[in-house]
Parts: C-alpha cells; structure tokens; sequence
C-alpha cells in the first residue's frame, strides 16, 4: 500500500467519525430546542462561533465581547450554556469509541486475515516471523503474568446513570452502522437515539452525595459483571487459537495470565471509612457475583446439554457422581429424565452452587472438579476439533475468578503499622519507645519477635481504638482465608514504604493474626505478600537497598520460598511526579527496577513490579500497551501488576469490543516484549550506559528546574490554588476518600489526584510535561533521536509528554489568571509556565524530527485538534463563575454557583478525556 493510498484510508476512516459527530451535534441541537428553546441553541452557537474565531485569529474586540457576554448571562441561560458544551463531548466520545469498534471491524474483514497492529494474531505472526521456536513460547507461557487491579481514586466525574446512558446511545449508534436495515428500521433506530439524547439532557450530571465505600464496590463489580467475565476468557481462547495456527501440530494450553483484582474496599491508606466490615462485605459481594454468574452459565449449558445416554456413551465417572449425589436431592429438585445425563448433573451443581446447603461447594476447585469431569465424559461422544466452547469458557471463567471473583489487595500507611508495633511492645516491655529507636535498633528486635514461635498480643490487653483497628484487619484476612480461599487476599501494600522495618512491622502484625506461622522444627507458614510501596525519589533511590536488607535474612527468605519465590514491589507514579516532576519520576522508577532486578537476581528472588499509574498523564498514565513497553525488558518475565482507574474503567472496560481491545493490545505487547523480539544489537545498546548517563543528567536538571517552582517559589501554592479550581473540586462528590492526607492543606498532604485534576481543568497540565525542556535541551541532540528511534522506554516518555503538550492550552489557560488576587505573582508564574512550554514543545520536536506535535499518531492529532476549540466555552465559563463564586457571601447564590461550576469540571473533564 502507498503513503498516498495510507493517507485517503485514513482520510476516510475521520470521515466516518466526523459524520457520527455532526449527526449526534445536529441531534442535540434538536434537543436543546425542545428542551430550552431556540434562544438556548443560538446562545451555545454564538458562544461557540465567537471561541472558534478566537482561535484562527487573536482579535481584541471579538474577546472583549466574548467576555461581556459570558459575564452578562441569565444565571438559568448559563447553566444550560453550559451543560449544552458538556453534554456534547459525552457525545464525540461515545462517537470515538464506536469509531474504534468500527475500525477494529475493517481490519477483520480485510484479506489478509485482519492482522490488526496490537491484535494478538498479529503478535503471535511476528513471534513466528522473527525466528521465535514454539519450545520459547512455551516456556514464556509458564511465566507471563499481568494483573490489572481496579481502584477507586476518584476520578471518574461522570455518574454511572449517565454511564448507562452513554451505553444505550453507543449501542444505537453502532446498530446504525450495519447496512442492512430498512428505511423503517433506521428511523426507528434514530428515534430511539433522539430519545436517549433526551434523557441524557434531562438526567442530572451531578452526585448529590459522595459515594460511600460499598457505591464504589458496586461501580467495580459492574465493570465485571458488564464485560470482564466473558471478555477475559475470550482473550486467552483467542491467543490459544492463533498460536495453533502458526505453530500447528503443537498441543497448546495457555495458562491465566491474564487476571483483574481489586483495591477497592481493601484500600486504607488514608480513608478511614474502609472498615475490616466493609472489606468483609466487599468480598461477599463479590463471591456472590461469581456464583450469579456461574448459575447463569450452568443453567445454558442445561439447555444445550439434552445428550441422552439412549444415544451416546458417557464416562463411568460422571455416571457414578450422579448416581451417588441424586440421592441429595429432593425428587422435586431432580432433573425428572434420568437419562439426560448432562441434565441430571447439571442439576446437581445448581443445588451445590447454593452456599446455605449443607452439600454446598467448599471451594471454586471442586466446582472445577465437576466441569472437567463434564468436558471429558463430552469428549467420548462429540467429534474432535469442535469442542464446546461454552463449556470451554466457563471452565476457564472458574480457573480466572474462582468463588473470590478478584483478588482484593489490602494496603496501609506505615505510619499505622509502626504506631500499632510501638503500642504493643510498650505493652509487653520490649520497648519503652520503638518509634524513637534506631532503624538498626528496630531491625533486631522485629527479627527477635518474628524468630519466636510465641504471641505477644493477649486478648485480654486494652490497646487503643487505632491499634485495635489495625489489629482487627489481619484477623479479618485470616478468617477471609478460611471463608473465601487464600486467593481472595494475597498482598499486604505498604504506602510511604521509607525503610525494611516497615516491611518486618506489617509481619509481626500477620503473625499475631497467625498468618505468618514459625514452628518448633524451625519451618516457616506464611501466606500474605508482604509488598513495599515506593513512592517518593528518595523512596526510589534506597529501594534496591531497603530490599538487598530484608533478602539477606534467613527467615525472610524463607517468608518468600512460602510465596513461590516471589517478591512484589509496587511502584507509585503520582506522588513521585509531585514530587519531582514527571521526568524526573519517571526515570527513577525506571533506575529502581532495573537495580532491584538486579539485585533481586544474585538472592535468586523473582519479582513483580506493581504500577501504580493513573488514567492522566500527570500520573503516570497512557495507553495500557504503551506503558508495558515503556519498562525495562527484563523485569517483565515474572509477572506485571498495574492500576486501571477512575475513568479509566469506563472509557476502558465499559464496553464488550473496547474492553477487548484494550485487553489484547496490552496481551500481545507483554508477550511480544517478554519474547525480546527487539534485535540483540539494540538491546545491547541500550544496556550500554550511555544513554542511561545522559537520561541521569537530564533527570538532575530537570529536577532543579521543577524544584525551583514547585517548593522554592514561594506565590507558588498560592497561585495554584487561586488559578485552579482546586477549593471546588471536593464538592464534587466524586469519591469516599478525603481530597487531602490527614484534612491538612500542606502541599506534601494534598493528594496526587486533586493536584493533577486542578491543573487538568485549568488546561496547563503542570504536572504532566513541565520542567521536560529544560532537561532535555541540555542532553545531546544525536544521541536522544537514537534513544527516541530504539529505546522503548524513552519513546514512551517522549510520546506521553506530547500529548501532555497537545492536550495543554496556554491560550485558554491565561484565562484563569483573572482569579489570583496578586496579579504580579501570576503573571511572574504564568510565564515562566509559558516559556517552559515553548521549550518543551521545540525540544520534542527536535527529538522526534516532526512538524507538528503527535504527526506520527494522527489520529489523536486529529482528535485533541478538534476537540480544544469546543473545550474554550467550558474554560471561559468556568473562569467566570468560579470568579463569582469566590466573591459571593450569599448562602443561596453560592449553591447555585458552585453547582454550575461543579458542571463546568464535568465538561472540561469530558472534553479532555482526564481528570486525575
């Protein structure tokens, strides 16, 4: 195919998008007229005309009027203005999303098999290509591992009733795409389309309340219930396919790499409202979802296994467990033809699904049990190579999600830990003041305690309300494990991880709980994954060695031996960024898993890196498949966890085709890196050190520069708040966790997340790209194009940090300078901002030797190009009413106000796609 051919395909293929856009813009024009009339529609189009005039042309009179007429407007006007712009993203990006479907459809169709770039058909075709034996894959298989752990920071603006909506409306507008409907059925279909629209303008965008824990619980388990479930066992029958057709006459089996857990419910650091009851109801309620859904599929299976023994021969075995389990029944609950077989037991596995029977499942295994059974009497009878893939599916489905559903990760702040420790070893005299030791000090005694089979907790010992607390959890995971398997909690995280005592801490507290066990003979029992959570640069750098201290010790060693020889380590993305800026962050995370790797390797200890990314760029974010590759190669052998949330799940996993996508971009792009498909000559020039050298020197600059404003400006904080609306953001209602660590308005307290979304709304996107240039520009040209054109790592950084550039609008974000109170200080600030862009933005350009920013990815070029104008309202809306707001002391107008700028963060929020 040509470049000329390449360009009218893609040409077409934004066609086919832009129509879907103005055909739902023509729509809820339609709507606006009915629902607000036709001043309503002529304010939005003149609003909208004057931004996008201001955009081809900078014209003083156009803005002013601009301005005065924002200013100016009926308070109940511009409330619809408003929710007008916001409404109208929702509807581009459901068009996005179908676009993505339509075009994932056009690959299949086309006559080379539909080897879509990403698609594991693809991946597995290149393994072949490039020499890689089946013997390698097969010893790949054993260890590729990725969890995709769903959490519940919040930052998903949008409520799921419109949630709901959005999926109705995609629905529709893909039916539309099918040519085969009549003229009738299209106008059906457009009018049901109207309708939704309807709705969607008449439903509150807003929560009028924030969400407790068990909201959010349910919001995760939807996203199961919705698309996981079927999507996660289609994934690993689509790989097992495609590696039997290029590597045929092997007999493959591919293991469940790939798996979804959960913080949500488990998660404590720093919301007191996740109780060990919640945590408790949270896994009931998701055992229950796995047992629905397994009810579910076992009563399709009884419809569609009506064998009878009158015609086929099944095995002995499965004759025998019914016979010996019918009599558990009562001939009312019987299947009532005795030679349906399949039926009969069927039947019978219903009734054990039921966790009140006596003669219930006592684990997710022995329902596996019965189901192979099934899938082996099957095979006597049905002709071989057209197995049933229903039952298939659900044999995997139970392998996947057992009766625990996700693995549900616990996790705490040190500081919990250590003050629990100090009260409980004052109680029993082993010291006066643990937290006023030595780190050395604290090192011998936890070894002391964990190398001495007995309790130190009594029962009876009146010990504070928090200690209690902390405490009660490890009981809690003790009892869990009994109750829901030990694969329900497998991974005890410790946030702020700054020290190996901290580790030691969090097992003393799992051995009172008798989760960690030592023996008389000297054996050790442990069934919790004690996992550090580096987060700060500081706490990068000493990782390896806070590590190599706890690998050195005997009985530690041991600990892992208990945990298949495996380590985990999670790694945080926010607050190192907040830290140190994005750069900076990004390659200290880098530096710490190759040293812990290393390391690791000489103590033969396997690791499992833990990303905690989030859904903006600011934190670490980007497409899933880009953020695999953007790690060292070789720590990606044993296993990667990383997080999905807040918007993330809805744009992600919301929809059956879109979650399928993701899911496979990110499969195919693990096992391709995992294969070292790159040629030998380019690995071993990236592990020679020069590019490490000039990446260090880049990150020390970068560094200083993003020091310099952050923490040693001292307007800084102040005009962060004042040109954000990050005071606004908390009345969001958007999670049941506090905006800040401990209620302080200190910078090193406020959340990562509300950092990241003030400057996403404010369209600077501060923490996304800023102080990059400055770093870059004092690297050598030559050599950062080299580690741009083959160092996956650099590339992924360099592309994230254009899109920061693309998605940010200095023009628009000028704007909010109208609410710093000291003039001088913002524009000091906002044009050292500025300059900074300018360099960043000349800098990547330089490196990647592109006109334009993204010019390789035009179809995101496209999006973020259209996109911006229409955000420009929303932003000039924003400035306004929060500008209002803020000089308001009437109680009334102030709840109006803030309820019209809580929807000016929904749109903005929309129209970026990000909010944290």
């Amino acid at each position: 195919m040509t470049a000329k051919t390449e360009t009218i395909k893609e040409r077409d293929h934004h066609a086919a998008l832009r129509r879907d856009v103005k055909f739902l813009g023509n729509m809820l024009g339609d709507v606006l007229v009915h629902q607000g009339g036709q001043p309503l529609l002529e304010m939005v189009e003149k609003i909208r005309e004057m931004t996008k005039s201001l955009r081809s042309h900078a014209d003083e009179s156009i803005y002013a009027d601009l301005k005065a007429e924002i200013s100016t407007l009926d308070p109940e006007l511009r409330k619809q203005v408003i929710r007008a712009f916001a409404v109208y993203f929702h509807l581009v990006n459901i068009a996005e999303q179908n676009h993505r479907i339509r075009r994932r459809r056009e690959y299949q169709f086309q006559e080379d098999s539909g080897k879509q770039p990403g698609s594991l058909e693809h991946a597995v075709a290149s393994l072949k290509e490039n020499g890689v034996s089946s013997e390698v894959i097969q010893q790949l298989l054993k260890t590729l591992s990725l969890e995709l752990i769903i959490t519940a920071h919040p930052t998903e603006a949008t409520r799921r009733s419109v949630l709901e909506i959005h999926k109705r409306i995609a629905g529709l507008l893909h039916s539309l795409d099918q040519p085969i409907h009549t003229e009738r059925e299209r106008a059906e279909l457009e009018d049901r389309l109207f309708n939704e629209v309807v709705i969607l303008w008449q439903t509150d965008e807003l929560r009028d309340r924030k969400p407790t824990v068990m909201d959010e619980v349910a919001n995760g388990l939807y996203y199961f219930d919705e698309t996981l479930f079927e999507v996660l066992p289609q994934i690993h029958q689509e790989l097992e396919l495609c590696l039997s057709k290029n590597y045929p006459g092997q007999e493959w089996h591919v293991p469940n790499f790939l798996r979804f857990g959960s913080w949500i419910g488990g998660d404590r650091d720093g919301n007191p409202n996740v109780t060990p009851e919640i945590t408790w109801k949270t896994l009931t309620k998701q055992r229950a979802l796995a047992l629905r859904k397994y009810r579910e599929s076992l009563k399709v299976l009884r419809k569609r296994l009506s064998q009878s023994t009158k015609r086929v021969a099944v095995s002995d075995e499965l004759l025998a467990s019914v016979q010996e389990e019918t009599p558990l029944l009562s001939k009312g609950e019987r299947w009532q033809v005795e030679h349906e077989i399949y039926r009969c037991k069927l039947t019978i596995m219903l009734k054990k699904l039921d966790q009140q029977q006596a003669i219930c499942y006592r684990s997710s295994d022995q329902l596996l049990q019965d189901l192979k059974m099934i899938q082996q009497s099957v095979l006597l009878h049905h002709p071989k190579g057209y197995e049933l893939k229903s039952l298939q599916k659900l044999i995997r489905q139970v392998e996947l999600f057992g009766f625990h559903l996700a693995t549900l990760d616990i996790r705490n702040h040190s500081g919990e830990h250590e003050a629990a420790i100090k009260e409980i070893f004052h109680s029993v005299n082993l010291a006066e003041d643990y937290s006023s030791l030595t780190e050395e000090e604290k090192m011998k005694l936890l070894q002391d305690v964990l190398q001495d089979p007995r309790p130190l907790v009594s029962f009876k010992e009146n010990y504070s309300k928090e200690t209690q607390d902390v405490l009660d959890v490890f009981h809690m995971i003790r009892r869990a494990h009994k109750e829901f398997g030990t694969r329900s909690i497998e991974v005890y995280l410790i946030s702020m991880t700054q020290s190996a005592s901290d580790l030691l801490e969090v097992m003393v507290l799992a051995k009172e709980a008798g989760i960690y066990r030592l023996h008389p003979d000297g054996r050790i029992e442990s069934r919790l994954n004690v996992a550090p959570l580096l987060e700060t640069i500081d706490d990068l750098v000493a990782g390896p060695k806070i590590m190599e201290q706890l690998f050195q010790l005997d009985f530690y060693q041991k600990h892992l031996s208990e945990q298949n020889n495996l380590q985990e380590i999670m790694l945080g993305y926010s607050d190192g960024s907040k830290d140190g800026g994005t750069l900076t962050a990004n390659w200290k995370l880098y530096k710490a898993q190759q040293e812990i790797h290393d390391m690791a390797k000489h103590y033969n200890v396997r690791l499992k890196f833990f990303h905690g990314r989030g859904g903006s760029l600011g934190r670490g974010g980007g497409p899933l498949n880009r953020s695999l590759l953007s790690q060292p190669a070789e720590t990606l052998g044993d296993g990667v966890k990383i997080t999905e949330q807040g918007e993330v799940l809805s744009s992600r996993y919301g929809l059956y085709d879109i979650a399928y996508r993701s899911l496979e971009q990110a499969a195919s792009t693990l096992i391709t890196a995992a294969a070292h498909v790159s040629t030998e000559a380019e690995q071993s020039n990236i592990r020679t050190g020069e590019w490490e050298k000039e990446m260090d020197e880049i990150s020390s600059v970068s560094l200083s520069k993003y020091q310099e404003l952050v923490f040693k400006d001292p307007d800084f904080l102040t005009y962060f708040k004042e040109a954000t609306p990050l005071p606004e953001l908390g009345a969001l209602n958007i999670g049941s966790r506090p905006m800040s660590r401990k209620g302080s308005e200190r910078f090193e307290d406020l959340r990562a997340i509300p950092w990241v979304f003030a400057w996403t709304q404010s369209r600077q996107l501060l923490p996304a790209w800023y102080a990059a240039g400055t770093g870059l520009s004092e690297g050598n040209l030559d050599n950062l194009k080299q580690m741009y054109k083959k160092w996956p790592f650099f590339r992924s950084t360099i592309d994230n940090l254009q899109m920061a550039l693309l998605k940010a609008d200095l023009m628009a974000a000028r704007e909010y300078l109208a609410m710093v109170e000291n003039k001088h200080a913002a524009e000091r600030i906002f044009n050292d901002i500025e300059t900074e862009y300018v360099q960043t933005k000349k800098a990547l350009l330089a490196i990647t030797g592109q006109n334009e920013l993204m010019d390789h990815i035009p179809n995101i070029q496209e999006s973020v190009r259209l996109r911006n104008p229409y955000v420009d309202p929303l932003s000039f809306l924003q400035v306004d009413v929060i500008s209002k707001l803020r000089k308001t002391d009437e109680e009334s107008d102030a709840g109006e106000l803030l309820s019209e700028v809580l929807l000016t963060i929904n749109g903005i929020a929309a129209g970026l796609r990000n909010t944290g």
